[in-house]
């Protein structure tokens, strides 16, 4: 029978109820007497005249009146109502882990941290002499201060090793044989071990393969052992091995496949012997990180290397079509057209070609006569006037050779080593091309296999003076 909103059970009021389980119902109810809320597990009437379930629901309180863990959900108060056992706990806020496993795996970090808190839960259990024995995802609570452990309803007692005399376990009761009756199947069948399925003791080891299906579980989505009858879910426990972990989560580290085997082994001698050592790999594993850093701890394995190539070469490909058809095209040279007045009482020699430019295309040579001989003239572009060159008196061609302060003539009369009149020129020599400054040189001159500018081949230059007082 559910109890209503507003009973009470001694100073305990009922808000709601939050499920209901093998053992008995749970109910969000209110300490009038501390103020809080708390949570209230009955083992209802039409139960409570069953020895064997009445054996069970003391048994839990005994069980989680012993441990006290950060993970462990803790035991308030005991109490009985009329014909109403109850157990008082703590009120813990969030999802269970089944609830939360039907959106999927949990992502790799989040399994290692629950499941590393889980084992040091059960550690604690197992060192005060209590084993869960029904370890499943819908016993599991996922909090944001952790996973919690709940349901010790089928938790077997034994004495504490090392605990010490008059201790709180020294006088607990084992568990009596009436209650395991021959065949009979205590827990959860896809998480139980295969000695819990024989009837055979439960201990230790039982409770890690419990654990190692919870993980593989909160690691695949998937649970290890499957079967579409009691039957074939027995069978499979008993002779089959679940499909590896990194089969279907990559991300998974490998090193959890091996640690996951080793709670699943079919022989509990071959199992984790502890649920410390359990509890120290996967802390070992969540400080590896993504990448290993030690033997035997080895992160997310490194698969399909050349997915990561080409995914590179793509990105690569990419950047260079992208500078290729998004960078500026360069535009054709606009042609540029001015006229070239002559300086004021001369006149161009019609025989010859009238202008050069220079290299760097910022001064203009042309020879013109003022009425006497014809002499180079230059002009900057950004000038209006043009002088005459002193010494070029007489020359008959001019050109400008690639340095851009210099100019060039070959004067009239003049032949092979020879001067210029005015003392203008370093060297003069028979060219049959552009006239070229030697390196290191201010002003000399090369021979060059180049074309020759009209006018000038076979004729004698004289290379100028450099600076601008000349050219």
């Amino acid at each position: 029978m559910t109890l209503p909103r507003g009973h009470r059970l001694g100073p305990y009021e009922i808000v709601a109820p939050l499920g209901a389980g093998g053992m008995g119902e749970v109910y969000r109810a209110h300490d009038t007497r501390l103020d809080r809320t708390v949570a209230i597990k009955v083992l209802p009437a039409h139960l409570s005249a069953d020895p064997t379930r009445r054996e069970r629901f003391e048994r839990e309180a005994r069980a989680v009146s012993s441990l006290n863990h950060p993970h462990i959900c803790t035991l308030f108060d005991v109490g009985r109502e009329g014909e109403v056992d109850f157990l008082v706990m703590e009120h813990v806020e969030g999802e269970t882990l089944a609830a939360r496993l039907t959106a999927g795996p949990l992502p790799p970090d989040q399994v290692l941290r629950v499941a590393a808190e889980i084992a040091d839960a059960l550690d604690k259990a197992h060192r005060q002499g209590v084993t869960h024995r029904d370890l499943k995802p819908a016993n599991i609570m996922i909090t944001r201060a952790g996973a919690m452990l709940l349901d010790f309803g089928l938790a077997k007692l034994r004495a504490a090793e090392g605990a010490p005399a008059g201790g709180p376990l020294s006088a607990l009761p084992t568990e009596g044989a009436d209650l395991t009756a021959d065949g009979a199947l205590l827990g959860t069948l896809q998480y139980m071990a295969p000695e819990q399925l024989e009837g055979k003791e439960a201990g230790a080891p039982t409770d890690l393969f419990a654990l190692g299906t919870v993980v593989y579980e909160m690691a695949t989505g998937r649970k290890a052992f499957q079967g579409r009858s009691q039957a074939s879910l027995i069978a499979a426990i008993m002779s089959s091995e679940p499909a590896p972990i990194a089969t279907l989560q990559p991300l998974a580290p490998a090193a959890l496949d091996r640690l996951v085997r080793g709670c699943l082994a079919k022989d509990p001698r071959d199992r984790w012997q502890s649920a410390h050592d359990v509890w120290l790999q996967l802390r070992g594993l969540a400080e590896a990180g993504p990448r290993p850093d030690a033997a035997g701890v080895l992160a997310a394995p490194r698969r399909l290397p050349w997915a990561w190539g080409a995914v590179t070469a793509a990105l690569a490909g990419l950047a260079i079509l992208g500078s290729v058809y998004l960078r500026p095209r360069p535009q054709p040279p606009s042609p540029i057209r001015f006229g070239v007045a002559l300086p004021p009482g001369t006149s161009f020699d019609t025989r010859m070609p009238a202008v050069a430019v220079s290299p760097d295309g910022r001064m203009l040579a042309l020879r013109a006569s003022a009425g006497g001989p014809h002499s180079i003239w230059v002009r900057s572009l950004d000038a209006i006037e043009a002088r005459a060159l002193p010494g070029t008196e007489g020359a008959t061609s001019h050109f400008c050779p690639p340095t851009a302060a210099r100019s060039a003539s070959s004067p009239e009369g003049s032949s092979s080593g020879s001067r210029p009149r005015a003392g203008r020129c370093r060297r003069c020599a028979t060219s049959p091309g552009p006239w070229r400054p030697a390196r290191g040189a201010p002003a000399t001159t090369s021979s060059s296999t180049s074309p020759s500018p009209p006018g000038t081949r076979g004729s004698t230059g004289c290379v100028a003076r450099g600076g601008r007082r000349s050219w």
